[in-house]
């Protein structure tokens, strides 16, 4: 596996430059022409390979090495090829160039499998065009819902319909689950700086955290800021700023794996000498465990309208995403942990605070997640970068759970 490392630097430098953008960073947005040319070498570059290369109806690349013994029980891995605006060049990709090494290396060091093996490209995760999100794993599920972005647009008003369709994609005829798929192994960077304080080079995901979205509206009164006195105002800012100290010091006491963010506050009119009306702001809240996220967001909601019942405030408070955790296959879990301990690679068993395709893939196929460390926990970021040495680490520990799975009876 020496040649692993140029190969990682090679083929992530070929790939990055489907999208490059002139911040330096990466626009591949799903069904743009960036993306579409993206695809299409994938696809040829699975050919090379001697991979049987194809596309499924929306889009989703594959590269497949067919088995000798159980062709019909598929081996999956891989992410996806879509980025955010301005990201960098690991997130999603780099599961896809780590899943086409290590099936390329395995093919060239010990022949045909016994399980087909598969890199798949994926078409969507990020939703970073249209609101919508993992369309590449949720069609090759069955789960996809075409009436829900039949009529969605992009922020340029082009209808994700139009968009499709120009690519030469279209809906699938029919929504119907892949039955051959018996385990898919997601390698990803972490997005997050854990792996790097701890010293770390893996981790093992163990589950990945369940995650509430709320968008919250408080009404007071717009007034003067110099002739209404303190005692009269009904400050909305004053009440989001009670309330975001209060519960992000009770998430403090909860601690991990618990996270609360208020990410996005837009005060009304949002001008120097008036007292601000309305305050319209987001909460993100993140646990592995169901039970305690829904105990801690409901406690929320009642802190929120108890303090603006004080203040005389009126609230809304929408919650518009609710989002179950999903745990990984035990059972791979343990086995990739043997694995890793066998080749004596120091790992942490963890949970992703991020999502992923594999949490799709998880409550239908025996599913898990390796992760690589992230350089100061970057991502979504034309700085996010990773050493060499540790995608390498990640490449290797790849290959060898897709032999265990696809090569061992």
């Amino acid at each position: 596996m020496d040649t692993i490392y140029q190969e990682i630097e090679s083929t992530s430098e070929w790939l990055s430059k489907f999208g490059a953008d002139c911040e330096g960073g990466i626009t591949r947005l799903l069904y743009s022409n960036e993306w579409l040319e993206a695809q299409h070498a994938l696809l040829e570059k699975f050919k090379l390979a001697q991979m049987r290369a194809y596309t499924d109806e929306i889009g989703n690349v594959f590269g497949q090495v067919k088995g000798s013994f159980y062709p019909d029980e598929v081996i999956m891995s891989g992410s996806h090829v879509d980025s955010v605006v301005n990201g960098g060049n690991l997130d999603g990709q780099f599961g896809i160039v780590a899943a086409y090494l290590a099936i390329k290396y395995l093919q060239d060091t010990y022949g045909q499998p016994l399980r087909t093996l598969e890199v798949v490209s994926l078409a969507e995760e990020e939703g970073s065009r249209f609101p919508t999100v993992f369309w590449g794993s949720k069609n090759i599920l069955g789960l996809a819902d075409n009436d829900a972005v039949s009529d969605i647009v992009d922020k340029d008003g082009i209808k994700f319909v139009d968009a499709m369709r120009q690519c030469n994609f279209d809906f699938k005829a029919k929504q119907q689950g892949r039955n051959d798929i018996k385990a898919f192994v997601e390698l990803h960077i972490e997005q997050g700086a854990v792996l790097e304080i701890e010293k770390y080079p893996l981790g093992v995901v163990s589950s990945i955290v369940g995650q509430r979205r709320y968008t919250v509206t408080l009404k007071g009164e717009a007034n003067h800021a110099g002739t209404t006195p303190m005692g009269y105002r009904k400050d909305t800012m004053y009440a989001f700023s009670k309330i975001c100290h209060e519960s992000i010091e009770k998430a403090q006491k909860v601690g991990d794996p618990l996270v609360l963010t208020y990410g996005k506050v837009t005060p009304k009119p949002n001008t120097v000498n008036v007292v601000p009306g309305e305050t319209e702001f987001t909460i993100d809240c993140r646990h592995t465990d169901r039970k305690q996220l829904v105990d801690f967001t409901e406690e929320l909601e009642q802190d929120i309208n108890r303090i603006c019942q004080e203040m005389g405030i009126e609230a809304n408070i929408d919650l518009w995403m609710d989002e179950d955790p999903i745990p990984m296959d035990a059972e791979l879990v343990d086995m990739i942990c043997t694995t890793l301990d066998e080749r004596n690679l120091h790992f942490k068993k963890m949970h992703s605070g991020a999502g992923h395709d594999a949490q799709l893939f998880a409550p239908h196929v025996p599913t898990a997640m390796i992760f690589t460390p992230s350089i100061n926990g970057i991502s979504h970021n034309p700085a996010e970068k990773t050493k060499t040495e540790d995608l390498t680490v990640g490449v290797k520990a790849l290959a060898d759970v897709l032999y265990r799975l696809a090569y061992v009876e």
